[in-house]
């Protein structure tokens, strides 16, 4: 990391746990920027993109300020991107909520689709199964990180080469809890409100741009 502290843009698409998210980045020590702007959400050294709610509301913010297009852009030119919550979960294929599907990103193969446990929605601390070579969890591998979720996405055929998917299990229904892909990281979980574990988190992140 050069002297200068690292610039992250937190795309502002309307979407719930921004402020947390921008003064959880601001502590681990970047300068953050809130932006709907294309340009300077192109332009961070990282980028990312929160989301709490549905998939399909999440889908619809995101295309009327044109985060696909930036998303795909920077993950394209090799630019870090971090998605959070609803933000990890667009990156996928596709969402099923209520019996209605809706294009994702698809970055990822895989389908977002309503948790298999007794107890919805999946709320508090849990620990997660990370990748040997982690760079995300380097130091966190044991921990717990916070999550609020009823939806996530399984296990499925094939991951890209190179993919590293970090795994968490809630009612005995395993689902992937983060996963790192080349310039793209991604988790289910809320590292902003994960305490020290996700300020640790945050910080492994931010050492990569």
């Amino acid at each position: 990391m050069s002297a200068a502290a690292p610039t992250v843009a937190v795309l502002d698409y309307g979407s719930g746990n921004l402020h947390s998210a921008t003064r959880a980045l601001a502590a681990a020590g970047c300068a953050v920027q809130l932006t709907a702007d294309p340009a300077i959400a192109a332009d961070a050294d990282g980028l990312v993109v929160p989301g709490v709610g549905a998939f399909a509301a999440c889908m619809a913010q995101l295309r009327a300020v044109g985060g696909p297009a930036i998303v795909e852009g920077r993950l394209a030119a090799g630019r870090p991107v971090l998605g959070i919550c609803v933000g990890h979960q667009v990156m996928f294929s596709r969402g099923v909520e209520h019996g209605a599907e809706e294009p994702g990103l698809g970055v990822l193969p895989g389908v977002v689709e309503q948790l298999r446990a007794d107890r919805l929605p999946h709320m508090g601390w849990n620990t997660v199964q990370p990748p040997e070579a982690s760079r995300l969890f380097a130091g966190v591998e044991t921990e717990r990180f916070y999550f609020v979720h009823s939806y996530g996405v399984h296990e499925q055929g094939t991951w890209p080469d190179g993919a590293r998917v970090t795994w968490a299990e809630h009612g005995g229904d395993r689902f992937v809890a983060a996963v790192e892909y080349g310039a793209l990281s991604s988790t289910q979980f809320h590292p902003e409100k994960s305490g020290g574990a996700g300020a640790a988190l945050l910080r492994n992140w931010i050492a990569t741009l």
